[in-house]
């Protein structure tokens, strides 16, 4: 055989034999729990094999399975030539099958076969808030007067793989989820939680899926932000401190007016005149607003919070503040909420 033939021959299967080595994509699953736990959100996920190049595959689950993913588009991570696909998924309370999946792509269609996970049963506590994530955090906290006798505490919480619409607590007042954003495995909530104003720290647990164990988040109840809150502001002439700050400045007034008439020196006038200006600031009146009838009070300043009232009749009430579109005021049997702009009377 001339050589220049065996030459070609050799570089056509050294090309057959890179083709076949690089140019066939195979899909397997990653990773698939063993168990999972009632209401948990839990990935699997989906490997690719031997692509160099976006493939761009398409996924389709059996929809005659009752169980789909929380979203259609998962969580893509490359590591050389393999790219890993997660998709996330929620526990019920039995074994749950997660449907056959078809994958398409360039080269065909592969398919993976249904698989079948147990549902673990997990021992319940009375501090238990209901979920269950692979790590939870309290990233902000605020309180402010619900009513005469109870606080209004709004959390901001950021977590991972968590069922946070599940959130619930015992023990409380009242306690829901305002709203809920969730991109793959991140979810963050704000939660709201009623308690008597007389305790002064929340504390509950959730269950931390990847260490196995119950894990305490813990935050004070203090009532700082004006803006929200008021507990001083609401009936000044039952606040103690409000009376003592009143009296004082009423006295630091007569006392420079004093020194002026006295000494002569227009700086101890300057002072007096200070003194009456914080103390018309202080008790300056609020501002009114007028209440259309039929009005939604809302817990929370937002489109989705929780309606703790419907006012019966046209009412004006003082403004106690004011955030967007929404307007805080103090109805009736001092119950205090938001309502919208488009809720103040017209006329």
């Amino acid at each position: 055989m001339p050589r220049a033939l065996r030459y070609y021959i050799l570089i056509f299967f050294i090309l057959m034999g890179s083709s076949s080595l690089h140019g066939k994509i195979e899909y397997k699953y990653s990773y698939l729990p063993k168990k999972v736990y009632e209401n948990q959100i839990f990935p699997i996920t989906i490997l690719e094999i031997g692509s160099q190049s976006s493939t761009n595959p398409k996924f389709t689950f059996d929809k005659q399975n009752t169980i789909e993913p929380i979203s259609v588009k998962p969580l893509i991570v490359k590591n050389g030539n393999d790219t890993f696909y997660t998709f996330y998924f929620k526990s019920m309370n039995s074994n749950i099958s997660i449907p056959s999946l078809s994958i398409k792509n360039t080269e065909g269609t592969t398919s993976l076969e249904a698989y079948l996970i147990p549902i673990a049963k997990l021992k319940l506590r009375e501090d238990f808030c209901g979920v269950l994530a692979a790590d939870m955090k309290i990233k902000t906290s605020q309180a402010s007067t619900y009513d005469e006798s109870n606080n209004l505490i709004t959390l901001l919480v950021d977590a991972y793989e968590a069922n946070i619409e599940n959130m619930h607590l015992r023990n409380v007042i009242e306690s829901g989820i305002e709203q809920i954003n969730r991109v793959n495995a991140k979810v963050v909530a704000e939660f709201y939680i009623v308690v008597p104003s007389s305790q002064k720290t929340l504390k509950f647990t959730y269950f931390n899926t990847i260490k196995q164990q119950y894990i305490f988040l813990e935050t004070a109840i203090d009532i700082k932000d004006a803006t929200v809150s008021t507990q001083s502001q609401l009936n000044p002439k039952d606040d103690s401190f409000e009376k003592l700050k009143k009296y004082l400045f009423i006295s630091f007034a007569l006392f420079f007016l004093l020194l002026f008439l006295w000494k002569k020196d227009i700086f101890y006038l300057m002072l007096m005149i200070v003194s009456l200006v914080i103390l018309f600031i202080f008790y300056m009146p609020r501002e009114k607003i007028c209440i259309d009838q039929g009005s939604s009070l809302y817990i929370l300043p937002t489109n989705t919070s929780r309606i703790c009232t419907i006012t019966d009749q046209e009412l004006t009430t003082d403004l106690l503040g004011k955030r967007a579109n929404f307007n805080k005021v103090e109805y009736s049997n001092q119950i205090i909420g938001w309502i919208k702009d488009e809720n103040i009377c017209k006329n």
